[in-house]
Order: C-alpha cells, then structure tokens, then sequence
C-alpha cells in the first residue's frame, strides 16, 4: 500500500522579531493622531497578518483585537456625548438634556451641547488607541507565546511562564467560544444572541478548567520551579544588582524627560542598564533549564525587524520636523492631510509579506512506488 510523505513547513520566523515589528509600527502610531496615517498603519498591519498567520489557535485572536479596538473607539464617543468633553467647540451638533447635579460635582455634568470640535478629538485619540490595540493583536497573531519563553532570562523564567499563560489565555478562549459556536451551528441550534452566549459560557469555562489542570501536570512534569543551589552571598547580590538597576532607570527617565537632567540621567541610565543585566546573568544561575532547539535569528528576522525600527524612526523623525500634518487641528476644525513622506514610510511595514517566510500546512507530496508484484505476495 502507497505511504503518504509530508512535506516539511518553512522554518517559522523568530517570534522577535514580529513583536519588534509590531512595537514598530504601534510607535509611529503613538506619534500621530492624523487618522488618515492610523487607519494606513491598521490596514498594513491587517494585510501583513492575513498574509504571514498561520493556523494555530492563537492566529485566529486578531479579530478579536479588531473588535475590541472598534468597541473602545464606540465608547470613547459615546462617553464623549453624555459626559462632554473639556475641548471648547463653537459648532454644536446636537443638544441633550442636561442632568442637574450638586454644586461639590462642579466640572462634571451629563447631557448637554455636543459639539464637532469634541467629537472630533475623541476621534483622533479613540482611533489611536485603537491602533495600538490592533499592533499588539498583530503581534498576537503572528508570534507563538510559547517561543516567546524560551528567550526570556533564567532570572525571570517564572515571570515570563505566568505572562505566557496570561497571554495566551484570550487566543485560546476566542478558540474555545469558535468551536463551540460551530458544534451548535452542526446541531441545528442557533448561535446568536444572548441565549447562545450563556449556553457557551459553562463548557467554556470547564475547558479552561481542564486547559488549566493539564497545564500544571505538563509543568509537574518537567521540573518547573526546580533551583540550583546558589552561595547566600550570590543571592544578595544578585538582589542588590537588580534593585539598584530598577531604581537608576526610573531616576534616569525622570532625569531625561525633566528640563536640565539631561547632562546626568544618561550616565546613569548607562550604568543601571549595565546593572540590572549583571543582576539578571546572575540570577539565572539558580534556574536548571536547558533550551531545546532554540530559535535562529538570520536575515529574515533582521528584515522583519528592521522594517519596524525604520517605520517607527521615520515617523518620529518627520513628525518632530513637521508636526502639523501629524496632528490635524480640531479647534477649529480642519480636513486631515496625509503627509506622503510618512505614508510611504508607513508603508515600510510591508516588508515582511515579502522577508518573512510563507505559512504552509503540511501539504502531501508524490506517493511514494510500490512493486505490485511485492504487495500480492502473502
């Protein structure tokens, strides 16, 4: 009987390198709140994980990232329309019914004028933090969590376990409530509305439950938590390293975005950096772990990347020259440019559709021969 060959999928990209390029372009969004650059950045970023996903679970969570960003931008709005906003506007849209309140709640009041002006702000900044939301579901989308761990120090191997977890938790239940929906659409049963959704929340939480079980006997299993012993004077040091490294980086950022402290926020940020990497070698050593395959980082990863850094650079380099295009005026009122400069560079972030290696499923190859005259023999 013919055997079926598999033909091995591409080597996946380091994970990385898709989280530095979607800190990349989420950067340049912190930088604009033009929502003709915003909507550009989430439209390379939906077009680059359409095109490099692939089909494990956690890929199939961008949508809800995509949801979650439009729900907080309909909130934004509707919080601006019954609470007001502190913009000033002259073109009032429309009226609402203005609720009295006590004279200690001086500076809040529900209903009243909403204008153009306050929408418009609300807008702009809803719609950017919308676009950080979609970055980092892009980023979701496209990196195991998994891999993710095994880049981490020995120092913080435990942290980065629970932040794993954590954040494979909402791919894994977008998965959850997508089967079950599908099993009831096979049953016949509807699976919309508030009825449908209460009907899944119990299996999906005894999933959880069992996803959760098996998760500490996997752990169990294979010596998570297990220390090397380490001499108490490695240990204080190591503790005293990584305090006094924690404590100089928030001196030093406070030093760097206050006016004058420039001149010595940099040395010390230099030596807390320095610091706290000596705090967390030394840390490792009382981790007993090995890595198993570990990830290469070759040209892919460096065009992948790279294309982030080089997005976020350009658009923080031409919005500090330029900053008008960048952020439109709402008060008063004007029509958003698209600046041409930053849109192209904006559209660096397509690189990796181009770098990254192609996503394919296990596909079958050409059977492999038989002799017939073999195969009749008893």
């Amino acid at each position: 009987m013919a055997v079926t060959a598999l033909r091995r999928a591409p080597r996946p990209l380091h994970p990385a390198a898709w989280w530095l390029w979607a800190l990349g372009l989420a950067a340049a969004a912190t930088r604009t709140t033009n929502p003709l650059l915003l909507l550009l950045i989430i439209a390379v970023a939906g077009y680059v994980v359409a095109v490099r996903r692939t089909e494990a679970p956690w890929a199939r969570s961008y949508g809800t990232f995509l949801r979650l960003g439009l729900a907080v931008l309909v909130l934004r709005l509707l919080f601006t329309v019954l609470l007001g906003s502190p913009v000033p506007g002259t073109h009032t849209l429309l009226t609402l019914p203005q609720l009295p309140l006590p004279s200690w709640a001086q500076g809040v009041r529900i209903g009243g004028r909403v204008t153009l002006e306050a929408l418009l702000f609300t807008l702009y900044d809803g719609l950017r933090l919308a676009t950080l939301l979609i970055c980092v579901g892009a980023a979701n989308a496209l990196a195991s969590p998994a891999r993710l761990l095994r880049l981490l120090p020995g120092a913080l191997y435990e942290v980065g376990v629970a932040v794993v977890v954590a954040m494979s938790f909402a791919p894994n239940l977008v998965a959850d409530v997508q089967r079950l929906r599908a099993a009831r659409r096979l049953r016949g049963r509807p699976d919309r509305g508030l009825r449908s959704v209460l009907s899944v929340g119990l299996p999906v939480l005894e999933s959880a439950l069992e996803r959760s079980v098996a998760l500490a006997a996997a752990m169990d299993s294979r010596g998570f938590g297990r220390t090397a012993p380490v001499p108490r004077a490695l240990a204080r040091a190591t503790a005293a390293l990584t305090l006094i490294g924690l404590l100089g980086l928030c001196a030093a950022a406070y030093g760097l975005l206050a006016a004058g402290g420039a001149l010595w926020a940099l040395p010390v940020m230099v030596c807390s950096v320095a610091a706290s990497a000596a705090g967390l070698a030394l840390g490792g050593r009382r981790t007993v772990r090995t890595r198993y395959r570990p990830d290469r980082w070759g040209l892919p990863e460096w065009l992948v990347g790279g294309s982030g850094v080089a997005v976020a650079a350009l658009v923080i380099w031409l919005a500090t020259r330029t900053p008008a295009p960048f952020t439109p005026s709402v008060v008063p009122p004007s029509a958003p440019e698209l600046p041409l400069a930053a849109a192209l560079a904006v559209l660096l972030g397509l690189l990796p559709c181009i770098t990254a290696p192609a996503p394919r499923p296990l596909t079958p190859t050409r059977p492999a021969r038989t002799d017939s005259r073999k195969a009749d023999r008893p």
